[in-house]
Parts: structure tokens; C-alpha cells; sequence
């Protein structure tokens, strides 16, 4: 199976601090939204929940993604939009790489080290 690296220029971007297991994330940060170029192992299900817009792309692998009431396997190349307030949730079962746009600034934080 292929399986793309993201570029130096990505991987030097500071790490964000997600509390779940086998997720990482590079942030790169505006003033009004973040952008989050995310590596996500098969880790299962991440619960549903809600927060401000978010739009994305998976760039590698599959995934299960919830929004509202529908739920649509999405595989590399294909976007999705989450309207602010929406629940949503995703089941991850191969290895995924997503780039999802945050319509807040505040979504993550930065860690204080890259790993």
C-alpha cells in the first residue's frame, strides 16, 4: 500500500496536543482558524461531539465519519463539511491522513516540544 510523508515544511510544524492515543497532528495557525494536517493509526471509534466548522480532505486511507444523522465512508481524495454545532464522530480501521480546517483558532493548542 502507498503511503505518503508529509513534507518537511508540514513535519516542522508545531505539534498539537490531542488527547487520544495513535492521533497526531502538525497546526498550522491564522488569527481566525487553524488548519491541522492529522495522522490518525486504526484506532477505532472517536466518540460524537460538536464544535465550530470544520472542513477536510483525506489525503491517505479510509474512514468512517458520522455527521448528523448520516454516516458515508470517505477514502483519499474525498472532502466533508461539518457545520458549526453538528454532532459527528469517526471510526478509523486502516492508518489515515486527513487535513482538516477549523473555523476557530482556539480548536487546539500547540505542544510545548515537536515530537
Amino acid at each position: 500500500m502507498w503511503k505518503l510523508s508529509y513534507p518537511e515544511m508540514i513535519e516542522s510544524l508545531p505539534n498539537v496536543d490531542v488527547p487520544a492515543d495513535g492521533v497526531r497532528g502538525k497546526l498550522l495557525q491564522s488569527a481566525a482558524h487553524q488548519v491541522v494536517f492529522f495522522e490518525i493509526e486504526p484506532i477505532g471509534a472517536i466518540g460524537l461531539h460538536r464544535h465550530g466548522a470544520q472542513w477536510g480532505i483525506v489525503v491517505e486511507g479510509e474512514m468512517n465519519l458520522t455527521i448528523g444523522a448520516e454516516t458515508k465512508t470517505y477514502r483519499a481524495g474525498d472532502t466533508y463539511y461539518i457545520p458549526a454545532g453538528v454532532e459527528h464522530g469517526a471510526t478509523f480501521k486502516t492508518h489515515v491522513k486527513v487535513v482538516d480546517v477549523f473555523d476557530e483558532p482556539d480548536r487546539y493548542a500547540a505542544t510545548k516540544q515537536n515530537r
